[in-house]
């Protein structure tokens, strides 16, 4: 089994699901591939089991109804914890993240905890996108900064990488957001403990076949997420002065 899990959740995503396996595998043959499946009723789910039949590096987590997207994470968190993955990856299903973006996580996190795609840093790459809506991403990481001092240019992105100790770190059970605010959640509660967050650049292209997940709902949900978690850590806007015990920084410090 390799060290590497990339988990990409999955609701009506039978046109993308073998494409996306192919290109991870193809940028990244080291990695296994965990598909968290919300009882999709377009056969998305049958797809995924020929297809880990085949492939022992594709794995599927079935569950039996669409819970959104922060709780198919924490089901494929729990799956990873449960085995021996160091590398624990997020990713979309249809493309909108580049496959071969993920051996610069890899390389990140060789020196960080916790490894956040962005978008904007250095330069807007965003492909296909209206321009309402890329205001709407980067007015929403003002946001976060703002409220929470998160220094992260783009905190609601989903593509990202954590080493197992973070997420061991974190009480899972406690994490009940979904969509963007479960993004920022995630990172939020990660920075707060004293783990090592660092960003690489990726590009980002609106999806190319399906529907977008996108909702007034999801949007609604951010904005108080991130009072929520202010309020959580008692109004603090920086991390601890000491990294956690388990961060990669505190372990170079005692070598």
């Amino acid at each position: 089994m390799n060290d590497y899990l990339v988990i990409i959740p999955t609701y009506n995503e039978v046109e993308n699901v073998r494409e996306i396996a192919l290109a991870v595998h193809q940028s990244a043959p080291w990695a296994d591939i965990l598909f968290v499946d919300d009882g999709s009723p377009d056969g998305t789910g049958r797809v995924l089991d020929s297809m880990a039949e085949t492939e022992q590096r594709v794995h599927v987590l079935h569950r039996t109804q669409k819970q959104g997207l922060g709780r198919a994470y924490i089901a494929g968190f729990k799956w990873a914890l449960a085995r021996n993955y160091e590398f624990i990856g997020e990713m979309d299903c249809d493309f909108s993240h580049n496959p071969n973006d993920i051996p610069k996580f890899r390389d990140a996190a060789q020196n960080a905890d916790l490894v956040l795609g962005t978008r904007y840093k250095g330069g807007i790459r965003v492909i296909n996108w209206p321009l309402g809506r890329l205001i709407l991403s980067m007015g929403a990481g003002m946001y976060v900064k703002l409220v929470t001092g998160m220094p992260f240019s783009d905190p609601t992105g989903g593509f990202k990488c954590f080493r197992r100790p973070v997420l061991e770190s974190i009480d899972l059970d406690r994490i009940k957001s979904n969509g963007y605010s479960f993004q920022i959640e995630m990172t939020h509660t990660a920075w707060q403990l004293g783990f090592r967050v660092v960003e690489v650049p990726i590009t980002f292209e609106e999806r190319r076949s399906g529907a977008s997940k996108m909702s007034g709902a999801i949007v609604k949900e951010a904005l108080w997420m991130v009072w929520k978690l202010f309020l959580r850590c008692n109004l603090r806007r920086r991390p601890p002065a000491q990294p956690h015990e388990r961060s990669i920084v505190a372990k170079a410090g005692s070598a």
